[in-house]
């Protein structure tokens, strides 16, 4: 059952949304190499708790996790793409770090994630391709995300850009309906075909998550019991925004950069 927010609501989300954008745009700052993953969690903690969020991860217990996750934020590296568990990791120079972040504010929720290459940047190198892959198609998303449209819309904009820079699509993780929890209905798949699905209406809101590996669309779980890994071992990207359905079009939540 999708639940429509008002255009009050959706302000409301959109400052969750900011303070999730400054949060990745902060941590994301300080990734570079020599920093350990568990100082990226703990000033994710410091900054949740001085703003007076709430984790939407602390204690989250669902089907596909070991037990309750003791985080505030996933950090994934290299082949890890999904649900990374903090854990005592120096990064260096060539790593490929995805953040994900989600808190609730005043009873509403958002969620995002980005891909960054530790270290000098170079847009010829296949991670940064692979990375921006990820953001391009997260970009077709969220402009087909109009009133009217249809939620297969939405997924087959993801997988055209997949499918035109040769990379494959996992079905079992993707986006999904968020508000007043993180994971609400409708579930976003990476694939779908234009025209099918439920009517895109005003006051739908989504956290859109185009994800995939350099090498297959198989995945392999660590024995931590959460972080999700390519399972032949290629590098791997993941880009989300919350996003919501208007009159005026798509309206992005966690905009980085405002």
């Amino acid at each position: 059952m999708m639940e429509l927010k008002t255009p009050a609501e959706i302000d409301a989300m959109a400052v969750t949304g900011r303070f999730v954008a400054d949060v990745l745009t902060d941590l994301s700052g300080r990734a570079r190499p020599g920093v350990n993953l568990l100082d990226l969690e703990q000033r994710a903690r410091t900054m949740i708790a001085e703003r007076g969020a709430v984790s939407c991860y602390w204690d989250y217990a669902p089907s596909f996790g070991d037990g309750p996750f003791r985080n505030v934020i996933c950090l994934s590296v290299n082949d890890g793409v999904l649900h990374g568990l903090p854990h005592d990791h120096v990064l260096a120079d060539g790593d490929v770090l995805t953040l994900d972040f989600a808190v609730t504010i005043d009873g509403w929720s958002a969620d995002s994630a980005l891909t960054v290459r530790i270290g000098e940047d170079d847009p010829t190198h296949p991670d940064t391709r692979l990375i921006d892959s990820t953001e391009r198609a997260l970009d077709a998303a969220i402009a087909a995300m109009t009133p009217g449209g249809r939620l297969g819309d939405v997924s087959a904009a993801i997988f055209e850009v997949a499918r035109a820079d040769g990379y494959r699509v996992n079905t079992e993780y993707g986006g999904h309906g968020i508000g007043r929890t993180m994971h609400e209905d409708p579930h976003v798949p990476n694939l779908g075909r234009a025209g099918r699905g439920p009517l895109l209406r005003p006051g739908m809101t989504l956290a859109l998550e185009p994800w995939w590996s350099a090498g297959t669309e198989r995945l392999a779980r660590d024995p931590d019991g959460w972080t999700l890994r390519s399972a032949d071992g290629s590098m791997t990207a993941h880009s989300e925004h919350t996003v919501a359905v208007t009159d005026d079009g798509p309206r992005v939540l966690t905009a980085r950069g405002h």
